[in-house]
């Protein structure tokens, strides 16, 4: 029998094992043998329509929207794959950026659930929302999918996809109990996205990460191998009112003060390698109009969003060391408050409180009210509060993230800086919460 509601099919969604809250870890012997099973029952729909497959340890969300986008303004029809969700998990899978509905979410779910006892073992979560994805674009006859990786790359289930251009935006230390204790050995699993035939693009990164991604292209074959400061680049990085104001080039190509609505430094970067990814898909450099239309739409909620200016909120997921530097680059840069500073801040285990906490401390956050984000893998908040203090800053913890913005709102005034990031968990519940209030008139 069918689902009788969306409902009821997200229970039995969220029944199933979700390795994304939970600690994150692999079998014992990492396959994708599930994968491929269960996408075979359903004829293979990924291999209806080619796609562009990213990874990376910062950026690759932005770096995903923009390369919807640019396709999306090159005439063509897109699918998206995305993760996590900061709301609704229909955010994960969209067509020229609108989320699926809920009727054509439901109806992925119940195929998946009727193919389920035939499989040699149960899917996990977010193995089941991949194959809903590749399902749903087969099922929409899109021209091309963008799929962003959730994990690493070589045994992230996305993996199976066959994609003719892979994009790795950039590789630093995260994850360590799963991808490698180095970042050569953390480049060598993200690496793995790139198949025969594939053209790679590689974000900015050192020496000793790109000849671990060149030896992987020479392994297997790769058309060639395109990388930031060489084949591509961000020539000039300009601060602007709202965003940025890049100059990119690609082979072929260059670009000129293109204005991309995104805040921080590194958005350019994430620019340059977005626009090779789609020149090598389509084969050709995209037109300079194009990419102006393409970037002048993009939005990323929850990667250094402004939702309000008096006080200027901003919501942030800088959840490791690097995205935390990025955001207190951009603060300093382009935030400039007369009041207090307050931070609304939770993260998993695994991190390290103390290399997120000092950027903020230097870009002038003085006071941190610590929550926990609704997950097993969760930080305490107390230990959160523990290594604000370590680093300079008061701190106070607080029952939960939506009384953590409570609290924050009465502490900051209309000069002030309200600043919440750490886990997307808890940004997305703070979003929420804080567009309820803002709306609201507060």
């Amino acid at each position: 029998m069918a689902f009788a509601s969306i409902e009821l099919a997200l229970v039995w969604l969220d029944s199933h094992i979700d390795y994304e809250r939970v600690a994150p870890t692999r079998r014992s012997l990492p396959t994708l043998d599930g994968m491929h099973e269960a996408l075979a029952m359903l004829g293979d729909p990924q291999r209806a329509y080619p796609a562009i497959h990213l990874t990376g340890t910062n950026g690759k969300g932005s770096t995903t929207a923009m390369v919807s986008a640019l396709l999306v303004e090159s005439g063509l029809s897109v699918g998206s794959y995305t993760s996590p969700n900061l709301h609704r998990v229909n955010e994960r899978i969209a067509w020229n950026a609108d989320p699926i509905s809920d009727a054509d979410l439901l109806d992925v779910l119940d195929r998946l659930r009727m193919i389920e006892p035939s499989l040699s073992e149960p899917l996990t979560r977010f193995e089941l929302l991949t194959v809903a994805a590749l399902l749903h674009f087969d099922d929409i006859a899109v021209d091309v999918a963008v799929i962003e990786v959730g994990l690493g790359g070589t045994w992230d289930s996305t993996n199976v996809i066959g994609a003719p251009v892979a994009a790795i935006t950039s590789i630093g230390l995260d994850h360590t109990q799963v991808l490698g204790d180095t970042v050569e050995e953390i480049a060598a699993d993200k690496a793995g996205i790139i198949g025969p035939g594939a053209t790679a693009i590689l974000g900015p990164t050192s020496d000793s990460v790109a000849e671990v991604v060149e030896q992987r292209c020479d392994a297997v074959g790769a058309a060639g191998l395109w990388r930031y400061g060489t084949e591509i680049a961000c020539t000039a990085d300009r601060l602007a009112v709202g965003g940025r104001l890049v100059d990119l080039s690609i082979p072929g190509a260059t670009y000129h003060e293109v204005f991309v609505p995104l805040h921080g430094h590194h958005q350019g970067q994430n620019a340059a390698v977005a626009v090779g990814a789609v020149a090598a898909f389509l084969g050709w450099a995209p037109a300079p109009d194009v990419v102006e239309a393409a970037f002048a739409a993009v939005l990323v909620p929850g990667r250094l969003e402004v939702l309000g200016s008096q006080p200027l909120v901003i919501v942030d997921g800088a959840h490791n060391a690097a995205g935390a530097e990025a955001l207190s680059r951009a603060l300093t840069e382009a935030f400039s408050v007369e009041g207090r500073r307050v931070a609304v801040l939770g993260m998993l285990e695994g991190r390290d409180p103390i290399a997120i906490l000092r950027p903020l401390a230097e870009a002038g956050i003085d006071h941190v009210i610590c929550v926990m984000p609704v997950t097993p893998r969760a930080m305490s908040a107390s230990q959160v509060a523990s290594a604000a203090v370590e680093v300079g800053l008061t701190a106070e913890v607080v029952s939960s993230v939506e009384a953590g913005v409570d609290e924050a709102l009465t502490l900051v005034a209309d000069d002030g800086l309200l600043l919440v990031s750490g886990s997307l968990y808890v940004v997305g519940d703070a979003r929420a919460r804080l567009i309820d209030v803002l709306n609201a008139g507060h």
